[in-house]
């Protein structure tokens, strides 16, 4: 694993927040990273919040998240239920629940989505993250859709092949909702994987890829 994600073994344990919009977001930009953090630090703790559900969706994301999760330490797993595709119009509530969420959790990494990506949920709960957590490091995912902004991000993450090949056996086993989208298939996955491998040089073939603005060394 790269050795800027983590902080030096000690006294506290390793705090990772992840926040998504949606059910599957987090799992599809950044579960393989999630995955290999958790095998690298026996101390992992993780915050896992999504912002937008449905009852059905929500029972998904929870058996989703207990499945990547899996040898955490400790994990916190919240579902909360924004309406999809109208966050800008819930801009004040969900402003006031990333100002609960800095009280309960001080993480020594941040994944969130890429401030660029189209969809407009997407770019909120971004610059809320950077609103919110002015100190931490952060790192923003990408995930692959119909809207074709797919940038050129400048951080990679090695992912194994089998566990590229877990996260799809994962997601699909969760997201039972989503199996008549013509996006949810495992070539969309893993060939996004493969081509931030290539761009990567990864040893593993495969990569995930992330947006890094702004790296600050604490002494």
């Amino acid at each position: 694993m790269i050795d800027v994600l983590l902080k030096p073994k000690g006294d506290t344990p390793f705090r990772l927040l992840c926040l998504g919009s949606h059910c599957d977001d987090i799992e599809i930009g950044c579960g393989g990273t999630v995955r290999t953090l958790i095998r690298e630090r026996k101390d992992i703790e993780v915050t896992w919040i999504v912002f937008g559900s449905t009852p059905r969706r929500a029972k998904e994301a929870r058996d989703c998240a207990d499945r990547f999760l899996r040898g955490a330490a400790k994990r916190t797993v919240v579902i909360k239920a924004f309406r999809d595709g109208f966050f800008p119009f819930h801009g004040t509530a969900i402003k006031e629940y990333f100002e609960k969420i800095k009280t309960t959790c001080s993480p020594d990494l941040v994944l969130t989505h890429f401030r660029d990506d189209r969809h407009q949920d997407h770019r909120l709960i971004s610059d809320l993250t950077w609103n919110t957590f002015r100190n931490h490091m952060i790192l923003e995912y990408e995930v692959p859709k119909y809207d074709g902004d797919l940038g050129h991000p400048n951080f990679f993450v090695p992912v194994d092949e089998a566990l590229c090949r877990e996260k799809y056996d994962d997601i699909f086993k969760s997201y039972v909702s989503q199996r008549d989208k013509q996006w949810f298939t495992e070539d969309t996955l893993l060939s996004l994987l493969r081509l931030r491998g290539i761009e990567s040089c990864s040893p593993t073939r495969y990569a995930e890829a992330f947006y890094c603005r702004k790296i600050v060394m604490k002494g």
